[in-house]
C-alpha cells in the first residue's frame, strides 16, 4: 500500500475534540513513518465529495477523526472499495469504533494502534447495513429512540446532549407504541405493537447502549431488537439495563435474526448511525465484507 493517507477531520465532533484528536494521530502515524494529508470539508457535502476523491485517487487508508456521525460519512466513501477506513474516535457516540475494539478518546493510542495496524497488513472485512443509498455501521434506529432524535434536533436550546436528555423526557411523557410491519427475509408480515425497533450491525448506539448486545460485524446477518408495547414505568425499568444489554432478557423484548429487513410504521423516522435516513418504510440489507476497517476485532482478516 501507498504510505501516503489520509485524515478526514470533523473540527466540531464533540465540541471541537475532532480538530484537537486530529493532530495527536497525525504525529502518531507520520512517526511511523506515515505521509499524512488531512482533508476538511465547509459542509457534509464538501467533506464527503473530497474523501471520494482521496479514495479515487489511491490513498493507502481513510482515517475518520471524529464521531459516529463522520464513521456514517467515511463510510459512504469506502464501502465497496478496497481502501481501508480508521477510527480516531473523538466524538459523543464512538460506537462503531467502539465495536472495532479501538480506543475512545485517546487520539494518540488510537493512531499509533492504526500505524501499527496498517504495517502488519491487519486489515479486516467486516458487514454494513444499507437502506438505499445510504450504508450504516451499527444501528438502523426507529420508534421511540428516533422520535427522541427528531425532537431533539429541532431544539435550539439545550445545547449538547442536554439537549436530547430533554427530548427524551418530552418524549417519554408522550409515549404510546406504534404499530409496526416488520418484513424478516422476505418472510410473512409481523404486526407488531412496538415502542422501538432496532435493526443491528453492530451492537450499540448512542455512546454505548447495547440495544442489540449479539450482533456481529462478520456475520451477515442483522440483530433486529423489538421492544413492545410497555408502559413509561416499564421503559423507565428497561432502559438501564440497555448499557449492559440484559434488557433482551425481559418479556417485552424479542430479538430476531435476518439479512434483509422491512419495516413500516406510520409517523416514525429511521435514524443509522445517528444520522436520519428518512420516513418509514425502509429496507435495509447487511451486505458481508462491505468495507475493510482497521480495527483490532470483529471480522476477518484479510491481506492488504
Amino acid at each position: 500500500m501507498t504510505s501516503e493517507i489520509t485524515l478526514f477531520v470533523n473540527p466540531a465532533a464533540g465540541r471541537g475534540r475532532g480538530a484537537r484528536a486530529a493532530r495527536p494521530a497525525a504525529s502518531a502515524l507520520r512517526a511511523a513513518g506515515f505521509r499524512v494529508r488531512t482533508v476538511v470539508g465547509e459542509d457534509a457535502g464538501d467533506a464527503l465529495a473530497r474523501a471520494r476523491a482521496a479514495v479515487a485517487d489511491g490513498t493507502g487508508a481513510l482515517i475518520a477523526v471524529g464521531g459516529d456521525g463522520l464513521a456514517h460519512l467515511a463510510l459512504q466513501a469506502v464501502a465497496g472499495t478496497r481502501t481501508p477506513l480508521g477510527l480516531v474516535a473523538a466524538g459523543t457516540g464512538n460506537d462503531f469504533a467502539r465495536a472495532l475494539g479501538l480506543p475512545v478518546g485517546d487520539p494518540a493510542t488510537a493512531g499509533r494502534l492504526i500505524a501499527e495496524a496498517l504495517k502488519a497488513d491487519r486489515i479486516r472485512d467486516v458487514d454494513l447495513g444499507r437502506a438505499g443509498e445510504r450504508w450504516f455501521g451499527t444501528v438502523l434506529a426507529s420508534g421511540f429512540d428516533s422520535r427522541v432524535n427528531d425532537r431533539g434536533n429541532r431544539m435550539r436550546w439545550p445545547t449538547g446532549r442536554a439537549r436530547y436528555d430533554l427530548a427524551m423526557l418530552v418524549e417519554l411523557a408522550a409515549l404510546r407504541p406504534f404499530p409496526y410491519r416488520i418484513t424478516l427475509d422476505d418472510g410473512p408480515v409481523l404486526e407488531v405493537e412496538a415502542t422501538l425497533v432496532a435493526v443491528g450491525n453492530g451492537p450499540s448506539y448512542g455512546g454505548g447502549m447495547r440495544i442489540c448486545p449479539g450482533a456481529d460485524l462478520a456475520d451477515g446477518l442483522f440483530d433486529v431488537t423489538v421492544v413492545g408495547d410497555c408502559s413509561r414505568t416499564t421503559l423507565l425499568r428497561v432502559f438501564p439495563k440497555v448499557y449492559r444489554g440484559t434488557h433482551v432478557e425481559r418479556p417485552e423484548v424479542t430479538v430476531h435474526r435476518a439479512a434483509k429487513v422491512e419495516i413500516a410504521a406510520e409517523g416514525v423516522s429511521g435514524y443509522a448511525d445517528g444520522e436520519r435516513l428518512g420516513q418509514l418504510p425502509l429496507t435495509a440489507r447487511c451486505v458481508p465484507g462491505a468495507v475493510r476497517v482497521i480495527g483490532l476485532r470483529s471480522g476477518r482478516a484479510v491481506p492488504l
